[in-house]
């Protein structure tokens, strides 16, 4: 049986740049089917204020950006490839916005969802004639209404509480919840009840051997959950004066893995933790995220038809 050949990556956050160089991979990289993790979604949408004179003005990084029209393209797009949404719009709307978050919240869930559909279509016509298997999976920062969303795709598949057939013989399960964050994202569940619904997936699971798990959070205490501990106030933990460093993963999603043994799972959540673990037979990755920087790490999986996973090579571009 030929071996399959899996790129999966991980939290972009809304980045324009990293969902073009995700769709690109499979041919580029040569692979069967094409992983992204959880986190699609962008975190905040920048305002593009439209002012008198023809000049256009925006707040990114902490500078004021001004632009003539001639600008406003190149302005527009370091926007989105930072993983924001541009939004254009003149000064009365702005102080509208600014005077009524209900008004806010349903302009964050269109654009969200109008950049999901574009992607989606970017997708179809990317994709068409090649064969390769496409995943969006949603993870804790996602709203709920992503699904949906997702679903409307003819070609492009959402893995969460689905158990999705891979070429190979090989099956793949998801689950996008987090135990709890210091954000208070969408998509959280006290460890116990995280790990009642991995199991819930994981059963449906026909040969563990040959599966690979999807879980947007890594197991706890590896080398795929470190990350700087914060306070109630999401400041950094100091001792010593200098940052505390710990394993902020999940007890439900280490203890799955260990019960279950899938060949190969698949974590993000945790940016800064970009690296490769055994526990017990299953190989285990974070492929890490830069996706404000326009870069999208990933990792080059070879399943085996019989040996479960024969490699991995952890990639950027």
């Amino acid at each position: 049986m030929a071996d399959t050949k899996l790129f999966f990556a991980t939290d972009i956050h809304g980045s324009d740049t990293c969902m073009r160089k995700f769709l690109n991979a499979g041919r580029f990289y040569g692979c069967d089917v094409l992983v992204m993790g959880g986190d699609i979604t962008g975190k905040m949408i920048v305002p593009i204020v439209a002012e008198a004179g023809g000049t256009h003005r925006a707040r990114l990084f902490g500078t004021e950006e001004v632009v003539d029209a001639t600008g406003l393209p190149a302005l527009r797009k370091r926007i989105t490839d930072a993983g924001y949404y541009a939004y254009e719009c003149d000064p009365d709307e702005t102080a509208a916005l600014a005077a009524d978050q209900a008004q806010v919240d349903a302009l964050f869930t269109r654009v969200m969802r109008e950049t999901l559909l574009r992607w989606l279509q970017m997708a179809e016509e990317r994709l068409a004639g090649t064969g390769i298997v496409c995943l969006l999976a949603p993870g804790n920062d996602d709203p709920g209404f992503v699904d949906e969303v997702l679903r409307t795709s003819s070609r492009v598949v959402n893995p969460e509480g689905e158990l999705v057939e891979l070429p190979g013989g090989h099956t793949l399960v998801s689950v996008g919840y987090a135990n709890p964050t210091p954000w208070d994202s969408p998509r959280e569940l006290p460890e116990d009840q995280l790990e009642a619904r991995i199991v819930a997936e994981a059963e449906k699971v026909p040969d563990p051997a040959k599966a690979v798990f999807n879980l947007h959070v890594p197991p706890k205490e590896t080398p795929l959950d470190q990350a700087m501990l914060l306070d109630d106030q999401w400041r950094p933990v100091l001792q010593g004066g200098r940052p505390v460093i710990a394993g902020v993963g999940s007890s439900a999603v280490r203890a799955v893995v260990e019960r279950y043994q899938p060949m190969l799972s698949l974590h993000g959540h945790i940016h800064e933790s970009r690296g490769g673990t055994r526990i017990g037979r299953t190989t285990a990755i974070n492929p890490g995220s830069e996706y404000s920087e326009g870069v999208l790490r990933g990792a080059i999986v070879t399943l085996g038809g019989r040996k479960g996973v024969r490699g991995y090579q952890l990639v950027s571009g």
